[in-house]
């Protein structure tokens, strides 16, 4: 190979770089990066102090283009995240201002303290990759991804996120506290110091690379009705479910299963990688009911016993 070959960046070399800032939580130091090459979006929750924050932008930081963190407030309002028109007194004509939602990767920091109206403000961003300001709809730019963190234990302020837009996350991450270990490390690198994030170590192109990659990655039939079927086990009868998942989830089964594989330098995609994505895919598409409460019932075991329920092909 020439010196002046440049030797195109991988996948893996995107997750050394977030490792370095991120200390374990490696299931959603994946978690981003799988989403992210199917062209999804990401709910982490968890508690306050697990760097939620700090991984998204460690994540945006280290495939360069445009970042945009949006704390959101009960106050917030939509045109604060897409964007409004404004009269210009001296052109007598309304011109567009841009809101933070147009950029490459958009962290909507503790997404659940705005209402249900500012919700409803990323619907179409989520889904058609667009915004309609007025009259005119803008394209966003691509590729586009939008993390946003929860912190489950502080219900007071907050508002439940709508099921249509719960549907358009991807996948929901769970961030657990470290090790013993981990938090003594966590001690030792950052204690009285700024964690260094990561800069441009791919591109943009990168990961539009990536995906196109990834939508080649061969999937045999079998495997399609395997994830269908999993799904489709959700929408059984159950003593701890209202509502099952709908066919986005297939979806989201397929596509993280197509990265996972990419990720892991294979042109194909195994039941495995389909069952290793299933809980991230399913949790927040299922609806428990109060039963769950009542009789302390751990809602991962549940997502846990109705994937074993299904055959492997």
């Amino acid at each position: 190979m020439n010196a002046n070959e440049r030797v195109a960046p991988r996948p893996e070399m995107l997750r050394e770089a977030i490792a370095r800032t991120i200390v374990g939580q490696h299931a959603v130091v994946n978690g981003l990066l799988e989403s992210a090459i199917a062209g999804g979006h990401v709910l982490l929750e968890g508690p306050p102090g697990l760097a939620k924050t700090l991984a998204c932008r460690a994540f945006a930081s280290a495939i360069g283009g445009a970042f945009k963190r949006i704390q959101f407030t009960p106050d917030l309002l939509p045109s604060d995240v897409v964007g409004t028109r404004v009269f210009d007194q001296r052109s007598a004509e309304f011109s567009t201002v841009l809101g933070p939602i147009f950029a490459n990767v958009v962290l909507a920091d503790e997404i659940n303290r705005a209402p249900a109206k500012v919700q409803s403000a990323l619907l179409e961003a989520m889904q058609e990759r667009q915004v309609t300001i007025g009259p005119v709809t803008h394209r966003l730019p691509e590729p586009f991804l939008v993390t946003a963190t929860m912190n489950p234990l502080d219900a007071e302020g907050t508002y439940a996120l709508p099921l249509a837009q719960m549907d358009r996350f991807l996948v929901k991450l769970l961030v657990g506290y470290p090790s013993l270990e981990e938090e003594v490390r966590i001690v030792e690198r950052f204690g009285g110091a700024q964690p260094h994030v990561p800069q441009d170590v791919v591109g943009i192109a990168d990961l539009a690379r990536w995906q196109a990659e990834a939508q080649a990655v061969h999937v045999e039939p079998r495997l399609t009705r395997y994830a269908v079927d999993l799904v489709a086990a959700t929408r059984r009868p159950h003593d701890y479910l209202d509502r099952g998942a709908s066919p986005r989830a297939s979806l989201a089964l397929v596509a993280l299963a197509r990265a996972r594989a990419l990720i892991d330098n294979r042109d194909f995609a195994l039941p495995d990688d389909v069952r290793a994505v299933a809980p991230a895919a399913l949790r927040h598409r299922l609806a428990f009911n109060y039963r769950t409460l009542t009789d302390r019932v751990d809602t991962e075991a549940v997502i846990g016993r109705l994937i074993a329920t299904v055959p492997t092909p």
